[in-house]
C-alpha cells in the first residue's frame, strides 16, 4: 500500500513567486489498483507522481510505502521498486546503445556493477521472445541503435523495460502524449496487458480522457493540489467522457474562465 500523509510542497519559497501546490494533501492507493489521474496544466499531476519517485523534496509529510516511512530514501534507492515511463520516449531508453544493451541494462536493474560486460547474451533468446510480444518486428533488430527506432518503439521498449524486474510500483507519466493516436493505442494495450499480467499497483498521468475511462479501477481528477474527483469499483466503471467534461467545464467556470 501507498500513502502520502499531510505532504505540503511549496514552490520557489520565500520569493514574490511562492506557490503552495499541495497543503495537507492525503492520499491512499492499496496495493494492485490501477489508478488514472486526470487535472488540467498545473493541477499538480506530475509533481504527485516525483513526489512518489522522489524527483522533488517535500516540505511536510511522508510517503509511506508498505507501512514503511520511504520519505528520506534517495530517489535512485525508490527506482529500484518503481517502475517509470516518461513522455518522452527518449528518457526511457539509451540511443547510443543497441536494443540488447538495453534490455541487459534493465535486466540488471538493481544489482551491482563491476568490470564483467553487462550484455549477458546467454539471455538473447529470452529478450528475443519479450519483444517478440510487442509485435513491432524489434526482435529481428537486437544490433540496431536504439536512437534510430520510432517514438513509438523506443516507448514500448521502456515500458518493457521499466517492468522487467520485480517492482512494486508502475509510473506513467502521460506516456502516450508525444506519440501519434495509432500507435498510442498500441501502447495503451500493451500497457493493460502488462499491468494485468503483472498484477502491478498503477499511476497513469493522462490527458487523454478516453484512456482514463477506459483503463484502470480508480480514476482522481486533480485541481490546483486537491483532489476534485476521486473514483473507483462501480462507480468508476460507469463513468463517461463526458462526465469528465462536465466537470472540467464547472471547475473552468468556478475559476472564472
Amino acid at each position: 500500500m501507498l500513502e502520502l500523509r499531510s505532504i505540503l510542497k511549496i514552490y520557489q519559497g520565500g520569493t514574490v513567486n511562492e506557490t503552495c501546490l499541495f497543503d495537507d494533501f492525503n492520499l491512499t492507493i492499496p496495493d494492485r489498483q490501477f489508478v488514472c489521474v486526470v487535472g488540467s496544466n498545473g493541477s499538480g499531476k506530475t509533481s504527485l507522481l516525483n513526489i512518489i519517485c522522489g524527483s522533488i523534496p517535500i516540505d511536510e509529510g511522508c510517503v509511506i510505502v508498505g507501512g514503511k516511512n520511504i520519505t528520506p530514501m534517495p530517489e535512485y534507492k525508490r527506482h529500484r521498486r518503481i517502475g517509470r515511463v516518461y513522455q518522452d520516449p527518449g528518457k526511457g531508453t539509451c540511443p547510443s546503445m543497441t536494443i540488447l544493451e538495453n534490455m541487459s541494462m534493465a535486466d540488471n536493474k538493481g544489482k551491482p556493477f563491476n568490470l564483467l560486460p553487462c550484455v549477458n547474451r546467454r539471455k538473447t533468446e529470452e529478450y528475443r521472445a519479450m519483444l517478440a510480444q510487442l509485435g513491432l518486428g524489434l526482435e529481428d533488430k537486437m544490433g540496431v541503435q536504439v536512437g534510430s527506432l520510432s517514438g513509438g518503439q523506443r516507448q514500448a521498449m521502456a515500458l518493457l523495460m521499466s517492468t522487467m524486474t520485480p517492482i512494486e510500483f508502475l509510473i506513467l507519466d502521460e506516456h502516450t502524449a508525444a506519440l501519434d493516436p495509432k500507435t498510442a493505442e498500441v501502447i495503451m494495450q500493451l500497457t493493460g496487458r502488462i499491468v494485468a499480467e503483472k498484477q502491478l499497483t498503477t499511476i497513469m498521468v493522462t490527458h487523454n480522457l478516453r484512456y482514463a475511462v477506459e483503463y484502470g479501477d480508480r480514476l482522481l481528477m486533480m485541481h490546483q493540489g486537491h483532489i476534485e474527483m476521486d473514483l473507483a469499483g462501480e462507480d468508476k466503471r460507469r463513468l463517461q467522457v463526458a462526465d469528465l467534461l462536465t466537470r472540467f467545464n464547472e471547475i473552468s467556470i468556478e475559476c472564472g474562465n
